[in-house]
């Protein structure tokens, strides 16, 4: 026997050590992919023989992995909650009015969106680079929503005005919240998130519908000017009364929908730009 060559026994020993070493490394490289724990043995605890003297050393076979088994995954379990608006306090009264600085206004219309009226009143807005806020019914978005979202595209803040305009005393509360949580769901699937405001129809508050808007995340607005343009008075006469009523803070209604508003669209073309000559700033209030 030549002075460099190993005993048979060393040999031996040797590639038993290999084997038992590359079965220990695929082991640990399995479990890294998977995320798992190692496998327990189902048998007995014995020792596992190695391969046969001369024989390659082997990994044991094992399941093959899917790609998608290993690939790295988005750690969305421990990411922290997409940011939710705090729920506002259950009101008593709504808001009739809103506060700002200097001589700020803000112009409201209900019960739209409405193709015959609404577009005009939009052009107008833009026109005069203006913001207002519209109080739509749902049963009236959900046919129109290109107009919902023109609204908002132009900056207007959209808010709920119930799905088919009841009176709210009248109402069950399940009948209320299905009246309110149907125009929220409507106006969150359109423009991506949901109202922040809503207004009783009618002017028509109760404890219920305080509540019930207070859960779907939203502040009651009411006015303080009522142009009662839906009696259709004369455009002149709504001029004469969102012109007298104007002040800091006030909030006038008009509507865009729920009958003839031709003289509502008409009005608004004369109080506006009258409106800002005299220094008032025409604006929608934040949350």
């Amino acid at each position: 026997m030549k002075t460099d060559q190993m005993p048979t026994g060393r040999r031996m020993v040797l590639r038993i050590a290999a084997a038992l070493g590359a079965t220990t490394t695929f082991g640990l490289f399995a479990l890294e992919r998977t995320g798992g724990a190692p496998p327990r043995p189902s048998g007995p605890a014995h020792p596992v023989a190695g391969p046969p003297v001369g024989a390659p050393a082997r990994p044991p076979a094992g399941p093959r992995l899917a790609p998608s088994s290993y690939r790295l995954q988005p750690m969305t379990a421990h990411a922290p909650p997409r940011h939710r608006r705090a729920l506002p306090p259950v009101r008593q009264r709504p808001f009739l009015r809103v506060s700002g600085v200097g001589r700020s206004m803000v112009l409201s219309f209900d019960d739209g969106p409405d193709p015959r009226y609404t577009p005009a009143i939009l052009r107008t807005l833009r026109k005069h680079d203006v913001r207002a806020m519209f109080f739509v019914c749902g049963e009236m978005a959900a046919v129109n929503p290109d107009l919902l979202r023109e609204m908002a595209d132009d900056g207007h803040v959209v808010g709920n005005h119930s799905w088919s305009h009841p009176l709210m005393p009248r109402l069950r509360p399940s009948r209320i919240r299905d009246e309110l949580g149907s125009t929220s769901d409507i106006i969150e699937r359109t423009l991506g998130s949901p109202p922040l405001w809503y207004r009783a129809p009618y002017g028509a508050w109760n404890r219920h519908s305080f509540e019930i808007g207070a859960e779907l995340g939203m502040e009651p607005l009411a006015w303080t000017v009522d142009t009662l343009d839906w009696k259709e008075p004369g455009a002149h006469v709504i001029v004469r009364r969102v012109l007298d009523g104007a002040g800091p803070g006030v909030v006038v209604l008009s509507h865009d929908a729920g009958g003839d508003r031709s003289q509502s669209v008409a009005a608004l073309r004369v109080y506006l730009p009258e409106l800002l000559a005299a220094g008032y700033h025409l604006t929608v209030p934040r949350r």
